[in-house]
């Protein structure tokens, strides 16, 4: 069975500075049309921060649209066309004010597929040392250790809420287990 759809029109209502929003028409595997409404982000990247002592780095700060304080592993977005993995190392030491000298490139993550194309681009770093923060203007955050086995068991109890923070505390834990990282 055929599952692909086409754009046979795409129609922007939104331009902004961090996201586009279009509606757009497309063509169904049997040939019928449905509406589509995208959210294109330029994407970004998260990075797993594992200290010699099992803990990882992780950020808490304000999000706007939750009108809560969050808990997540280092984030941030992508500039069109800038590469992932060099985005990664940047919001690593601007966030949390540490370098890796060792990187794993853990893939890809789809945080919302059903209107957003936004990928985020996953990492484990080892082998820290600490620099500074160089946090953004507008940028407020506060940086916490926490053993990477806590982190699973905050996972698991649904006490860290961010969906790549969880799939990448998950991923780290396991490879860490099959002894692959750490």
């Amino acid at each position: 069975m055929e599952l692909f759809e086409k754009t046979a029109e795409k129609n922007y209502i939104y331009n902004g500075k961090i996201i586009n929003v279009r509606r757009d028409i497309a063509e169904l595997p049997d040939g019928k049309h449905s509406i589509r409404e995208v959210v294109e982000h330029n994407g970004g990247v998260c990075v797993a921060a594992l200290t010699d002592k099992d803990e990882l780095m992780f950020v808490r700060q304000f999000r706007y649209p939750y009108s809560e304080v969050v808990l997540e592993l280092p984030a941030g977005k992508l500039e069109k066309g800038e590469d992932p993995f060099e985005a990664g190392k940047r919001e690593l030491e601007e966030e949390t004010g540490c370098v890796a000298a060792k990187y794993h490139t853990l893939g890809k993550f789809y945080p919302t597929p059903g209107y957003c194309g936004e990928i985020i681009y996953l990492y484990a770093a080892e082998k820290l040392t600490e620099t500074h923060m160089n946090l953004d203007d507008d940028e407020y955050l506060e940086v916490e250790r926490i053993p990477l086995e806590k982190a699973v068991d905050m996972v698991l109890s649904g006490e860290i809420k961010d969906g790549k923070t969880q799939a990448l505390v998950m991923r780290v834990a396991e490879m860490k287990r099959r002894g692959i990282i750490g």
